[in-house]
C-alpha cells in the first residue's frame, strides 16, 4: 500500500520526514502546509511538491492519508486535529503536545475519526535501546525496580535566538523537559512503566534571558513498585550527555548513553557520538559489551544518522497504518510523556507529590 503523505510546518525537523517521506516506497510525498505561504513554496521546491496555506485544502485536494506535524509545540493540538477531522493519520514531534490537554484533545479527535496517532521519539531505534528493552522483557532483570535519566547539556544565547518561539511558555510550552528530555523520559517509561505519583522542582539556573525552566529535578514511583530518579539540565556548558539506566530487582543493571559530545539541533549541527551501552551487568551478558559498542558503533556511523532513525520510525508509522496494527510508539506513549512533564510543573507550583493519573 502507497499512502499519500505530507507535512504540516516547514521548520528544521521538517526536512526529516520530508527526505524520509521521498525515500519510503510506502510513501507518495505530495504537499507541504504552512501559515507562511511563501515559506510553504520555498520548502515545496526543493522537493517538487506543492505548497498550501490552508490545510484543510490541501488534505482534501492532495487526498492525503498521513501527516507529519513539524510545527512549534503549542501548534501541535490545532493542526493535529484539523487534520484528523479531515480523515489523516498523525505522526507528530515530540512532545505530543504541550499540555495534557491539547495531548487528549489530539487522541480524542483521533479515536473519533477512527485515524492512527504516533510520537516521533526515533531513538527507542537505537540499537542499544532496544537491547536493553528485550532483556526487561525477557525477564533477564527480574522486576526493573530502579530508572535514572541523566540529561546533561548546554544551550547559549544563540540557540534561544536562533528561533523566536524558543525560550517561550507561550510559544515552546517549556524549556528542557519539553524540548531536549521527551527521548529519555519516553525511553525510562518504555521500561519502566506507568507511574503512580512524581515529586518534582524545575529552576532556571543560568538562562536569565529566557522564561522557562534549564533544569529540573523529580523522583518517581511506579505503578510496578520501582522507583526512579530524573536530572535534565541546559544549563551545564560545555557538552553533552544523556544517559537511561534501568536496575533489576536481581541485581542485574542495563544502561544506554543515548547521546554524547556536543548538543544537537535538528538541520543545523550533527550528532557527534554513536549511542552505546554504557552498562550491562546481566550474568554472563558482561564479555559481550565490548562487542556490542563495537558493531552498534560501526552500524551508526554506516548510516546517515541525522536522518536514517527517523526513516525507520516514519517507516513503522506507515506500516502500522498499511496493516493496522499500532505502531511502535503511538499517541498514548506521547501522552505519558507529557503527563509526567506536567506533573513536574505542576509538582513545582504546588510544593507536593502529584498522584497519577493526572486530572
Amino acid at each position: 500500500m502507497t499512502l499519500r503523505t505530507a507535512i504540516i510546518g516547514c521548520g528544521k525537523v521538517g526536512h526529516f520526514h520530508a527526505k524520509a517521506y521521498e525515500k519510503l516506497d510506502g510513501s507518495s510525498f505530495c504537499a507541504v502546509y504552512d501559515r507562511d505561504l511563501a515559506r510553504a513554496k520555498a520548502f515545496a521546491s526543493e522537493y517538487n511538491i506543492k505548497a498550501y496555506d490552508n490545510l484543510s485544502e490541501m488534505i482534501k485536494t492532495e487526498k492525503i492519508n498521513v501527516v507529519s506535524i513539524c510545527t512549534p509545540h503549542p501548534v501541535h493540538a490545532e493542526v493535529a486535529i484539523e487534520a484528523a477531522n479531515n480523515g489523516c493519520h498523525i505522526l507528530v514531534e515530540k512532545p505530543l503536545a504541550s499540555n495534557l490537554k491539547d495531548s487528549d484533545a489530539i487522541l480524542n479527535a483521533a479515536n473519533q475519526n477512527n485515524v492512527k496517532v504516533g510520537t516521533v521519539c526515533q531513538r527507542r531505534f537505537y540499537r542499544p535501546c532496544l537491547r536493553i528493552k528485550q532483556a526487561i522483557d525477557d525477564g533477564k532483570l527480574g522486576r526493573p525496580v530502579l530508572g535514572v535519566v541523566t540529561m546533561l547539556g548546554w544551550r547559549d544565547k544563540a540557540y534561544y535566538d536562533s528561533d523566536p518561539w524558543r525560550g517561550t511558555w507561550e510559544g515552546e510550552g517549556g524549556g528542557v523537559l519539553v524540548n531536549q528530555a521527551p527521548h529519555q523520559l519516553d525511553l525510562l517509561l518504555w521500561y519502566m512503566g506507568d507511574i503512580e505519583e512524581v515529586y518534582g522542582l524545575w529552576r532556571n539556573l543560568n538562562h536569565p534571558y529566557i522564561e522557562v525552566e534549564d533544569t529540573a529535578v523529580a523522583i518517581i514511583k511506579f505503578k510496578n513498585g520501582g522507583i526512579g530518579n530524573i536530572l535534565v539540565s541546559n544549563s551545564q556548558n560545555p557538552a553533552l550527555h544523556g544517559k537511561v539506566h534501568v536496575y533489576g530487582e536481581n541485581g542485574a543493571s542495563v544502561g544506554v548513553q543515548t547521546d554524547g559530545g556536543a548538543m544537537f539541533i535538528a538541520g543545523v549541527s550533527s550528532i557527534t557520538e554513536p549511542p552505546y551501552n554504557d552498562l550491562w551487568t546481566i550474568p554472563d551478558e558482561e564479555p559481550q559489551l565490548n562487542n556490542w559498542q563495537q558493531e552498534d558503533r560501526e552500524f551508526f556511523n554506516s548510516q546517515d544518522s541525522m536522518y536514517y532513525y527517523h526513516q525507520i520510525q516514519i517507516d513503522d508509522f506507515l506500516t502500522s497504518i498499511a496493516q493496522n496494527k499500532t505502531p511502535l510508539i503511538d499517541g498514548l506513549s506521547g501522552r505519558k510523556t507529557v503527563e509526567l512533564i506536567e506533573a513536574i510543573y505542576r509538582s513545582t507550583k504546588t510544593g507536593l507529590p502529584v498522584k497519577f493519573p493526572l486530572k
